[in-house]
């Protein structure tokens, strides 16, 4: 057989095995075949009264960052606003039409549902094509909306919310850019802390880098952030929570650890497990007060077939 003939029907060999590694890999969601809301399963009856019995001071904190129009994002996306007074300017005339001298503001925004503090739904990575469930994403990915695992499905989220706090865990004020810190570390901060992760929790890690660089170093917060190792991503799915998120815009270390592929956190969690991301948490007033438990509740704007969702959760301890 020609050589060159037998060279080529090898790569394409290989490249039959690299497309079908994933496939081979695949395992059906422990929820079932259909399913398309993960962890969210974790959301019971029992968990939300469990959750409201974190309430013990009657304290509540939006989880949610601001969001700001021009503020450092992963690119290409962006936040655009504009307040408008459509054909009701101010100084014309609505008496006729209201019966009464009215004078109001609309706005419109164009953004990116993936900008400042947000959920990360099922549909938003997989790899090799397949997401969650096994499904492969050119049957659900659709210019006008996912047909699966839109964040509108995703019932509200309550449960139990825990704080690991990895700059105390350091003794710094705010872990560097880049900083990755894997599954021994978190342990051994979970244990400095009293921190227990339970089936259907919601944990957040505090790095501090958000507060410390978002205003005065915005470059910076844009380009590199610390955050979890590959295998950490493993161990925290093991625990079984409902979401994984923190105080940075990505959740894993960025650049990636060395060894580490570059946010296959988000596929150990998202793909592999239906475990949801939180990004861009406000965790500073947790991390100061030392609340390392509360109940968390989270009810995102339901646009049919959205990837990701803009989102204020709310801490109540």
């Amino acid at each position: 057989m020609n050589r060159n003939l037998v060279r080529l029907l090898v790569l394409v060999c290989l490249a039959v095995l690299h497309s079908t590694a994933w496939s081979d890999e695949c395992r059906v969601s422990k929820w079932g075949a259909d399913d398309q809301i993960g962890a969210a399963n974790y959301v019971t009856p029992t968990q939300v009264k469990k959750a409201a019995g974190m309430i013990k001071q009657g304290q509540s904190h939006p989880l949610g960052i601001v969001v700001e129009p021009g503020m450092p994002a992963y690119p290409p996306r962006y936040v655009q606003l504009q307040v408008v007074q459509p054909g009701q300017q101010f100084g014309l005339d609505t008496e006729q039409a209201f019966g009464w001298s009215a004078s109001s503001n609309d706005d419109l925004v164009q953004m990116w549902l993936g900008v400042g503090p947000q959920l990360d739904g099922l549909g938003h990575m997989g790899e090799a094509g397949q997401f969650y469930n096994c499904q492969e994403g050119s049957e659900f990915s659709d210019i006008t909306g996912l047909t699966k695992f839109g964040t509108h499905q995703i019932p509200p989220m309550i449960g139990r919310g825990v704080l690991v706090d990895m700059a105390k865990y350091f003794g710094v004020s705010a872990l560097s850019a880049g900083q990755a810190f894997g599954s021994e570390d978190i342990k051994k901060a979970m244990e400095q802390q009293g921190v227990v992760i339970n089936e259907g929790d919601v944990v957040l890690f505090h790095t501090g880098y958000t507060e410390a660089t978002l205003k005065s170093n915005p470059a910076l917060w844009g380009a590199s952030i610390p955050g979890i190792t590959n295998e950490a991503a493993v161990f925290l799915a093991g625990l079984n929570p409902m979401a994984v998120g923190a105080d940075t815009w990505g959740l894993e270390a960025v650049p990636a650890a060395e060894g580490d592929k570059l946010f296959y956190g988000h596929v150990t969690l998202l793909a592999h497990n239906g475990i949801y991301v939180l990004e861009t948490m406000n965790t500073g007033r947790l991390a100061k007060e030392s609340v390392t438990e509360f109940m968390f509740v989270l009810g995102q704007a339901r646009i049919k077939g959205t990837v990701q969702m803009v989102i204020n959760p709310v801490a109540m301890w």
